[in-house]
C-alpha cells in the first residue's frame, strides 16, 4: 500500500514537471483540433509546427507525420480530435523500443559507473541522486571526484556526497583525473563497495583534449577491471533542446554511451527531445530528472512518461 502511495505521488510530481511540455505538445493539439470536423493540410501543417516547437526532432516529426498521412490514406483517421491518439501511440512505441532499465550486478563488484558531460547540465547533483537512491535500495556507494579541470567541483561533489552519505576519493584541483579514478577503483575494491560512481569534467565537447582525456579515464577503468565500465552514462539538460541530440551524436563518437540521464524536465517546454533522443541515437534512457529534491530523479519508465504527458 505504502509503495503504491509512493508511486502515485511520484507520478503527480512527474505529470507536474511534464506540464510545460504538456502545454507546448498535447494542449495545443488539443486546441486546434477540437470541434474540427475534417483534417486539412493546413491542420496538418500546424500539428508539425507544433511538435517542431517542442524539440522532437525533424526526423521523429517526419516519421509520426507520414504515419497520420498513411492513416489518413487508409480511412483509418478521418476525426482530427483523433490525431492526438495516433501521436500517443507512436511516441510510447518509440519511446518502448529502447527501453531497458539499468541492472547493476552487484557480483561484479564493484560496478563501475562512468559520469559524462557538459557543464551545466546537472552531472553532479545526477551523481548524488543516484547514490541516494543505490542507498535507498541497500547498496554501498563510492564517489570518484575526477572532475579536476573545473574550478570548486570537487568541492562541490563533496557536499552533495555528505547529503547523499557517500565516501568520496579526491585529489586535488588540476590533478590528473586518471589518478583519481585509480586510486577510487583500488579503495571500491579493498572495502568491497557494491558501487563505484566516476565524475568527469564537463567536457566541452568541441575541445578535443578534453575528449582525449576522458579517454585515458575510461582506459584506465578498463585495464583495471575487466568489462568495466559497467555504465557510461552521459547526461543531458533537456532544456537545450536539439542542443543535447549534437552533444550526444559527439559523445556517442568518442565513447561507448549506453545510457542517458535526460535533466531539467521541469523546467521546458522542450521536453519533447527525449523522443527525438530515443528516435535518431538508440540510446536507451536510464534516468529522468525534474526536481531539485533527492528523490526528484527516477529510473525512465516510457509508459509513464507518455501518460504522464498525455493526462490531462
Amino acid at each position: 500500500m505504502e509503495q503504491k502511495k509512493e508511486k502515485r505521488g511520484f507520478f503527480k510530481r512527474f505529470k507536474d514537471g511534464l506540464s510545460k511540455t504538456h502545454n507546448a505538445i498535447v494542449r495545443r493539439i488539443e486546441e486546434i483540433t477540437i470541434g474540427k470536423r475534417e483534417i486539412s493540410e493546413d491542420l496538418l501543417e500546424n500539428i508539425e509546427e507544433i511538435l517542431v516547437g517542442a524539440d522532437i526532432g525533424i526526423t521523429t516529426i517526419q516519421k509520426l507525420m507520414d504515419i497520420i498521412r498513411w492513416k489518413i490514406k487508409r480511412k483509418e483517421l478521418n476525426d482530427p480530435e483523433k490525431i492526438r491518439d495516433v501521436i500517443k501511440a507512436e511516441i510510447k512505441s518509440i519511446l518502448t523500443r529502447d527501453e531497458k532499465v539499468l541492472y547493476i550486478d552487484t557480483a561484479q563488484r564493484p560496478f563501475i559507473i562512468l559520469i559524462v558531460g557538459v557543464n551545466g547540465t546537472g552531472k553532479t547533483t545526477t551523481i548524488a541522486k543516484m547514490a541516494h537512491m543505490f542507498h535507498q535500495q541497500g547498496k554501498s556507494v563510492l564517489l570518484a571526484a575526477a572532475d579536476t579541470f573545473r574550478a570548486a567541483a570537487i568541492e562541490q561533489l563533496e557536499i552533495w556526497g555528505k547529503r547523499a552519505g557517500c565516501e568520496v576519493i579526491k585529489h586535488k584541483s588540476g590533478a590528473d583525473p586518471s589518478a583519481v579514478v585509480f586510486d577510487a577503483l583500488k579503495a571500491a575494491q579493498a572495502k568491497n563497495y557494491d558501487i563505484l560512481i566516476v565524475d568527469t569534467a564537463g567536457r566541452l565537447h568541441t575541445k578535443a583534449p578534453l575528449m582525449e582525456e576522458i579517454k585515458k579515464v575510461y582506459r584506465v577503468i578498463s585495464k583495471e577491471v575487466s568489462a568495466a565500465p559497467h555504465e557510461t552514462l552521459l547526461v543531458l539538460d533537456a532544456t537545450t533542446g536539439q542542443n543535447a541530440i549534437s552533444q550526444a551524436k559527439i559523445f556517442k563518437k568518442a565513447l561507448n554511451i549506453s545510457g542517458i540521464a535526460l535533466t531539467k524536465l521541469d523546467g521546458t517546454a522542450k521536453g519533447g527531445v527525449i523522443i527525438a533522443i530515443c528516435e535518431e541515437l538508440n540510446i536507451p534512457i536510464r534516468f529522468v530528472g525534474i526536481g531539485e529534491k533527492m528523490d526528484d530523479l527516477r529510473e525512465f519508465d516510457a509508459e509513464d512518461f507518455v501518460d504522464a504527458l498525455f493526462e490531462d
